[in-house]
């Protein structure tokens, strides 16, 4: 469920005055995602053979003031040949306006299906994709504070407390010994740059083995540039619920990167540890979430322990059984 703002149709035509994208043909409500209410628009366009986009109403964890660096960075990348959906402005110039209340933005619509197994040839050309944002980024001077990064983790650990152990028996303790292996060891030397910090396969639309397009980008912000690599490793490697990891597919995803980008030796070394702590920052939100969210809800709550089995796959393994061999 993720239409929280119901928008008439009514309402919805006269919003759309305001844009060169001709009438409204049709609106429907997207299911997908939990932080915003989002619909697909068709429209007339303005040669009469139809258009598409997305019409996004802000609700809950995206800060208004941070939607100017999100617009100016896939302006950036996009202009660099990165395949993102761009913010559409009124006939003023303006992206951001008021609908129903909410902020709302028009955006560009990008075709293609986001795949629940993927396959190597997948993983290999997101990590590809991803290695061309790592690019296109090297000149984008905006920045943007991880606000999950590891000070973010040690603030929603103390929030979720012992109630963790309500979700599984000794999570309490095994996040606290997480949490100080993390201090210890997190390579905060390594480069930093701009991430994209949430490229699950949900958020890759693919047209067969090519990547059509790249989406969400509201998590995005300043952090270690391999942190980002671990992020999606972990999102496309291993079955949802993190049971298997599939190796052949995170091999893959690492090769496409390094064909893009590249990877230095002590970036392949860190791997690990990034790929730790980015099973603790998806643990640590989807437990916050399960705590906080009533079962009545109409949100559905995402499996926790999914992720610690991926962190614990992660502490038992090593970087060339984990991602492949160093270059």
């Amino acid at each position: 469920m993720a239409v929280y703002t119901q928008v008439p149709a009514e309402t919805l035509a006269a919003f759309l005055e305001r844009y060169d994208v001709g009438t409204l043909l049709a609106a429907k409500g997207i299911a997908e995602g939990v932080e915003n209410s989002n619909y697909l628009v068709d429209t007339t366009g303005t040669d009469g053979k139809g258009a598409r986009f997305i019409l996004t109403l802000y609700e809950k964890r995206v800060d208004v003031a941070d939607l100017p660096f999100f617009m100016a960075l896939l302006d950036h990348v996009g202009a660099r040949g990165c395949p993102v959906p761009r913010f559409i402005p009124d006939r003023t110039g303006q992206c951001l306006q008021t609908l129903c209340g909410r902020p709302a933005c028009l955006i560009e619509f990008l075709s293609g299906v986001s795949v629940t197994r993927p396959t190597p040839a997948q993983a290999r050309a997101a990590g590809g994709a991803l290695g061309d944002l790592h690019r296109a980024v090297e000149s984008f001077t905006g920045t943007r504070p991880n606000a999950l990064g590891p000070e973010g983790w040690h603030r929603l650990a103390e929030s979720c407390g012992a109630s963790l152990d309500e979700i599984a028996p000794g999570l309490h303790g095994r996040v606290r010994q997480e949490l100080a292996f993390l201090d210890a060891h997190w390579p905060a030397a390594l480069d930093h740059t701009v991430i994209h910090a949430d490229l699950f396969p949900d958020n890759v639309l693919m047209r067969g083995d090519m990547v059509g397009g790249l989406i969400d980008f509201y998590f995005s912000c300043t952090d270690i540039r391999a942190y980002d690599v671990a992020i999606t490793h972990g999102a496309w490697s291993f079955s949802p619920d993190g049971a298997d990891f599939h190796a052949d597919v995170g091999h893959a995803l690492i090769a496409g990167y390094r064909a893009h980008h590249g990877l230095t030796d002590a970036e392949h070394e860190a791997l690990p540890i990034l790929a730790r702590g980015a099973a603790l920052r998806f643990l640590l939100t989807r437990a916050y979430d399960w705590i906080n969210t009533p079962p009545t809800a109409l949100v559905t709550r995402k499996d926790p322990l999914a992720y610690l089995r991926r962190l614990e796959a992660y502490a038992a393994g090593s970087a060339a059984a984990l991602f492949g061999p160093p270059a």
